[in-house]
């Protein structure tokens, strides 16, 4: 079996989880006998390379691809890693109006007209959560038997990690960690800055810090705090972050919503109290081993991670990812999902 794989175009430049799903994917599915090329914009393809071509994220940056792929005739699978805290109503309702404008105007879309459109092409949509792919159902109107749940992983090396790294580089631990891009507004990092200055308690956030007023004010704000520790990004396969996320005691991540936060699990593994936002699937993957607070709400981020800090750790989240979401069990359910759409045993 040879599957292509493809994503946004930015997505080497911005990292990020899907960078890190399409990669760890690729190599579970290698490991399991599956052929994986990465799409080269530049390379001179050949339809009959390929059995299917899967996706992912599905935006206006990947339609384009996909109608490319729907006219070569190849099967598709679109893993869309796409929320919205918006009603399926609402959603349904800019679909129904962009059809309209695109009978009467050319060169008008929205990004849920395209997203509809794409996944009506493809032969299996994975969203990463029962509660994405049921926005997909009740949204985008994707029948349901072409939507197949297919979680976000994290690599066991994760649980293996150890502390003294960390420590010795920076000179803490048990510390509050955070990990993800500074400045994007859906991450909420300047609200997580402006909770942790009501806790007297060392903090680390680790991530690229984005040259725009949002990533500025989330620095200029960091530098008030004395507890708090800002650490430009560290790569994802560097030991030192596996060892920051052996070496902290709470991990937060209260974004508006997360699809479930890849850091998240890596933390969790590697042993990390968690404090997350409750939307986009997350109590999929915590259940009631995290505690959820208000991504809105300055004041639940502060008393979520005071409460954590009180909490003793265990191994409960930690042997539930180590069963449910390793990399590994994703490659198998990805491999059926391709062996049920070429009808092979």
């Amino acid at each position: 079996m040879h599957v292509l794989f493809a994503a946004k175009q930015a997505t080497a430049l911005t990292r990020g989880g899907v960078h890190t799903q399409v990669l760890q994917t690729r190599e579970a599915l290698e490991n399991l006998g599956v052929h994986v090329t990465l799409f080269d914009t530049w390379r001179n393809f050949q339809v009959n390379e390929f059995d299917l071509v899967h996706i992912f994220s599905a935006n206006m940056a990947t339609y384009h691809f996909a109608r490319a792929i729907k006219a070569q005739g190849l099967p598709l699978v679109i893993s869309p890693v796409f929320y919205t805290r918006r009603t399926a109503k609402v959603v349904q309702s800019v679909i129904k109006v962009d059809k309209f404008i695109s009978r009467k105007v050319r060169g008008i879309w929205t990004d849920y007209g395209l997203i509809a459109e794409m996944c009506s092409w493809a032969e299996a949509i994975t969203p990463n959560s029962t509660e994405e792919g049921k926005l997909f159902i009740d949204a985008f109107s994707i029948p349901e038997k072409k939507v197949i749940v297919v979680p976000n992983g994290v690599e066991e090396r994760f649980a293996h990690a150890t502390p003294g790294l960390f420590e010795r580089e920076y000179g803490i631990k048990d510390f509050i960690l955070s990990v993800g891009h500074i400045g994007p507004e859906r991450k909420n990092v300047l609200r997580l800055i402006e909770a942790l200055e009501y806790i007297e308690h060392p903090a680390v956030i680790i991530g690229c810090i984005d040259d725009t007023p949002s990533g500025l004010a989330c620095l200029e704000r960091a530098g008030r705090n004395p507890w708090l520790l800002i650490v430009d990004a560290i790569p994802h396969d560097s030991m030192l972050l596996a060892s920051a996320y052996a070496a902290c005691d709470v991990f937060v991540l209260p974004s508006q919503f997360e699809t479930p936060g890849i850091a998240a699990l890596e933390a969790g593994l590697a042993g990390a109290k968690i404090v997350i936002t409750p939307i986009g699937g997350t109590k999929e993957y915590f259940d009631n081993d995290a505690i959820y607070v208000e991504p809105t709400s300055t004041e639940s981020i502060t008393r979520g991670i005071q409460t954590a800090l009180k909490n003793k750790k265990d191994n409960a989240l930690r042997t539930r990812i180590q069963k449910e979401f390793l990399w590994e069990k994703v490659g198998e359910k990805t491999k059926q999902v391709y062996k049920n759409i070429l009808g092979l045993t």
